[in-house]
């Protein structure tokens, strides 16, 4: 699931938010920087950090599962 992304370096060029299939990324108007919105929808397909030249995204292999309450730990 997506982590994070330096909007610190972040250039703006918006090739994460075209990459994303699920539409997690958007593009802020006001700040012209991505912004994660529906981590929940994440598929870790690595689309938005392989098309990030400047390796400012981090995707983490492992989807964290909110507990349910009928699920037993």
């Amino acid at each position: 699931m997506i982590v994070s992304i330096d909007l610190e370096l972040c250039n703006s060029c918006g090739r994460c938010d075209e990459a994303c299939p699920m539409d997690v990324i958007y593009m802020d108007e006001k700040t012209d920087k991505p912004e994660i919105r529906f981590v929940d929808d994440c598929m870790t397909c690595y689309n938005c950090e392989i098309e990030c030249a400047l390796g400012l995204i981090y995707v983490d292999p492992i989807k964290i599962e909110k507990h349910q309450p009928w699920k037993m730990a």
